[in-house]
């Protein structure tokens, strides 16, 4: 979920972090019988492009009266996206947002200087058993758009774009790749797609970013004599011609990155921001907890409860990111 209760206090930094191709197994951890696989950041890459943070959701099944609950939290100088394969999930935010969003749709959330929100699976949804299964990203933001004002963009699976042929259906979630581009205003230049692939097609990366990553969310790929099974996110060098065949059961991946930052990045609990300053105000903001005057609102339909600062996270002093 885009709520981040905790970092590995191992996490490298500056010139620790691998500057040539990388594969990252994503750590697993169970939420209460809800499994979330994190691949990004990690010990041997912190970020793809703008790409901050990368969760895979699931996949989880939940009886009638269950579901995923994640109270109102705070996020500064970063853009979550989030991208579901199952299942339903219920976004509300301090905007006044009030959105479900369904398999093949985008929920954007620029957070620039400071947003609450909200995810919930609640309604007629959590009175049947259901599925979740979906992808949940952050993308830090360049330095100039860190203060700008919080926006929330949701858009419908048909205005994605969607390349088809030769084995291959490739959905465009968000930026540009192979001539296309996606109707999402961004920060900074992105990709990031939704490829599935028949047995033995192929797929070269696109070679108009600067950084690019893969994840295998089904099946296998096989790039250069190598074969990853599902679980596995390959990082690859800066302007390498890179292209991806599924394997005898085809394959499931999103392609990931864009242009790097210009500077490092500090993470802590949901903050992200070019200095320590800027998340030590954002932490005394949400400590406070002025929601009728204060930098941070509650979403007006959801602000029974939220989630409070943590006093402690293990190893979590701000953590500077640096581009690979």
């Amino acid at each position: 979920m885009s709520w981040n209760p905790a970092l590995d206090p191992d996490c490298p930094k500056g010139d620790a972090v691998d500057a040539i191709e990388t594969l990252i197994i994503p750590r697993a951890r169970d939420l209460g019988g809800f499994e979330v696989r994190r691949a990004l950041p990690s010990p041997k890459r912190q970020m793809v492009g703008p790409f901050i943070f990368f969760d895979q959701m699931g996949p989880a099944e939940f009886l009638s009266g269950q579901g995923i609950d994640v109270r109102p939290h705070p996020h500064i100088g970063l853009a979550t996206v989030t991208y579901l394969m199952k299942g339903r999930m219920h976004h509300r935010d301090s905007l006044g947002t009030d959105q479900w969003i369904e398999p093949g749709e985008v929920n954007l959330m620029t957070a620039g200087w400071g947003i609450t929100h909200s995810e919930r699976v609640d309604g007629e949804t959590r009175q049947t058993p259901h599925s979740l299964f979906g992808i949940q990203t952050w993308m830090a933001l360049p330095e100039a758009e860190e203060e700008g004002e919080a926006r929330f963009l949701h858009v419908g699976k048909p205005d994605l774009p969607m390349l088809e042929g030769e084995g291959k259906q490739v959905r465009l979630v968000l930026g540009d790749a192979w001539g296309e581009r996606a109707p999402v205003e961004l920060a900074s230049e992105t990709v990031y797609a939704d490829a599935l692939l028949d047995p033995g097609a192929s797929i070269p990366l696109p070679d108009n970013h600067e950084d690019r990553g893969t994840y295998v969310l089904d099946g296998s790929v096989e790039i250069a004599g190598q074969v990853f099974e599902a679980g596995r996110m390959m990082v690859f060098r800066p302007g390498d011609r890179v292209s991806m065949k599924a394997g005898d059961r085809g394959a499931r991946v999103l392609i990931l990155g864009g242009a790097t930052l210009s500077g490092p990045r500090y993470i802590w609990w949901n903050f992200v921001a070019s200095s320590r300053e800027k998340i030590d105000a954002a932490k005394e903001a949400w400590r406070a907890g002025d929601w009728a005057h204060g930098r941070f609102r509650l979403p007006p339909d959801d602000n029974a409860e939220f989630i409070p600062l943590p006093e402690e996270i293990p190893g979590a002093v701000p953590r500077e990111v640096r581009r690979p």
